[in-house]
């Protein structure tokens, strides 16, 4: 089916042209990256200003956890069972419905007047990222014309790149005029509600177009026994339980450790954050290049346990290295996001949304969980301490061994 104006889509082709090596699927992942972009870094706002928050409200390290623990663990219970039913029943519109509860929790986040509703504005972002995820992870795909790895390092490039936009939107906008200046996102979030609903057009166009082909929903990688299939998702959801916890490490507590280390202000400390999550999302295109040219079992094995030399050598590093360590860490800990989604995508065919949620909400909801246990350990003793227990988690990768053999590349 040739492009179209009808129902709105201009500039996404509709129909099977997914399938095909051209421009009209990049043309979609491009708008899931985009959407990915301006999802997570709405969502970064929130970790990136809790140094704000902390003195609006005067709040403890423990306080600061739990609002990451409300974002991370609405979007982790939620995800699986939004992955769940839209494998079953496939709902186009879901994203841009995503979008609207990210964009409703930022004008609630920008008036709260109490922790309280903080709180509640978390609650609502996990939501938009519940119902984001499991539908865009399956819709790059679709859209991969066989490169499963580069779609969805192309579709989690634009969230990293968010992510590492918050600090920055931070810095320049909220920190200089205020909280409530967090309302003034709200015009980015309409803007990707606009883009998801063309990229809702063309799912829906798609399926209309290759609903006669067969799609067998194998409950298990052919071959393959379903223990060892059942061992092999337990060791990847380990593996991105390290990965996760690690990674909320730096992101909700980075700033406060440079800021009693090294006595930066909060704007520089943003620019270190900064500079790490930039590095996550050259990671995670890395990973996702790599993962579609040598075996996923190596790519695992590189990224987790990589970076345990790097995370050992941080609580002892000076400023200038910890930087250096830092990025080093990113790069390394994102590329294995592509691989472990993908290896488990294989392991599950036909449960492409219950695999994108399960494993995007487990890794946000051990994220939070490890944000409150770590705020805990930070106000027991100091924000050292902190680094100095995760600099072990990376060992984990350890586990990668008990991983299956899959096809070879």
């Amino acid at each position: 089916m040739s492009s179209s104006t009808r129902d709105g889509i201009a500039s996404i082709p509709e129909g099977p042209t997914a399938d095909r090596p051209d421009g009209a699927r990049f043309r979609v992942l491009g708008a899931l990256s985009f959407s990915h972009f301006i999802n997570d870094m709405m969502q970064s706002l929130i970790l990136a200003i809790y140094p704000q928050l902390k003195g609006d409200f005067s709040l403890s390290y423990v306080q600061i956890g739990v609002i990451t623990l409300m974002f991370q663990l609405t979007a982790s219970l939620l995800q699986p069972l939004v992955g769940y039913y839209t494998d079953k029943h496939p709902t186009p519109r879901a994203l841009s419905v995503g979008m609207g509860f990210t964009l409703l929790g930022l004008l609630v986040l920008a008036v709260a007047p109490n922790y309280a509703m903080v709180l509640v504005a978390a609650a609502l972002v996990g939501t938009g990222s519940a119902i984001f995820h499991p539908e865009s992870s399956r819709i790059a795909r679709l859209a991969s014309g066989g490169r499963h790895g580069f779609a969805q390092s192309i579709f989690q490039v634009g969230g990293s790149a968010g992510q590492a936009m918050g600090p920055l939107a931070a810095a320049w906008v909220i920190i200089p005029f205020g909280r409530s200046s967090v309302a003034s996102f709200s015009a980015l979030a309409l803007m990707a509600m606009a883009v998801l609903w063309q990229v809702g057009n063309w799912y829906r166009a798609h399926r209309i177009a290759t609903a006669s082909r067969s799609n067998p929903a194998a409950a298990r990688h052919p071959g393959l026994p379903s223990r060892v299939v059942i061992i092999a998702v337990g060791v990847l959801m380990i593996l991105v339980v390290s990965k996760s916890f690690y990674i909320s490490s730096i992101h909700s507590y980075y700033t406060f450790y440079l800021i009693d280390k090294f006595g930066m202000t909060v704007s520089a400390a943003q620019m270190y954050l900064f500079v790490f999550l930039f590095s996550v999302a050259a990671g995670t295109v890395l990973g996702g290049l790599v993962t579609d040219r040598i075996d996923r079992k190596q790519v695992i094995w590189l990224s987790i346990l990589g970076a345990a030399p790097f995370t050992l050598m941080l609580p002892h590093a000076s400023l200038e290295w910890t930087a250096v360590l830092t990025v080093l860490i990113g790069l390394v800990t994102a590329a294995s996001f592509s691989a472990i989604i993908v290896f488990a995508q294989d392991l599950m065919p036909g449960r492409v949304g219950l695999v994108a949620g399960l494993f995007f909400g487990l890794s946000f909801g051990i994220g939070g969980l490890g944000a409150a246990l770590l705020g805990w350990i930070a106000d027991m003793s100091d924000i050292a301490t902190v680094y100095q227990i995760c600099s072990f988690i990376p060992l984990i990768g350890l586990l990668t061994v008990f991983l299956p053999e899959l096809e070879k590349k």
